[in-house]
């Protein structure tokens, strides 16, 4: 059909004629109600937006010498940012001549890595830039699939070993009564 025979068919429904696909060969047209054409369209990429994942950049920051209690406990934080989908920025910041000894630095960023190698992937090599040495970690869905099991074997595990343990004591109850007979009745009050 010829751009005119189409104009003028939309124009004797009293319609658009809307332009779908214009790279293809030939174009793609729609005779439709523009006005309920886009707003289709939006009601569309609004619905898409709403069911899309947005991941945030979590930080945490560290000193060379960060003591090793505040380390568990900051890498604790980005083990959760980590399981909650989000991509985690680590980074060792240097003040002062602390910036002489980047050894020291690195190697609580090795440990940080080793760390969270179980639930993330390290997206590239720590980098030293300017007086930080940071490091960005992504979820790795499988390994905290893996992870996320083997926490249910043992909560699954607790709960048999619990269950066991009072089966084992009530059965402990019934195997040895107490039989009280005349022989080791307990002795009453005499003086009353």
């Amino acid at each position: 059909m010829t751009n005119t025979e189409a104009l003028q068919t939309a124009r004797a429904r009293n319609m658009d004629l809307i332009e779908i696909s214009p790279n293809s060969k030939p174009p793609v047209c729609k005779i439709a109600d523009y006005g309920k054409y886009n707003y289709e369209k939006q009601k569309k990429e609004k619905a898409a937006k709403k069911h899309q994942h947005v991941m945030h950049i979590k930080e945490i920051r560290f000193n060379p010498n960060t003591d090793t209690h505040d380390i568990d406990f900051k890498t604790k934080h980005l083990r959760q940012f980590l399981l909650e989908g989000h991509k985690v920025k680590a980074f060792v910041m240097f003040k002062g001549r602390m910036i002489t000894h980047p050894e020291i630095g690195r190697a609580l960023m090795e440990d940080i890595v080793e760390k969270l190698n179980d639930i993330g992937k390290l997206e590239a090599p720590p980098k030293m830039e300017g007086k930080q040495l940071y490091a960005y970690f992504l979820p790795d869905k499988n390994k905290i699939q893996i992870y996320k099991d083997h926490l249910e074997k043992e909560k699954g595990g607790n709960k048999k070993s619990v269950a066991n343990t009072e089966v084992s004591e009530n059965t402990e109850e019934e195997a040895t009564p107490n039989i009280i007979s005349e022989e080791n009745k307990p002795e009453e009050n005499k003086d009353a």
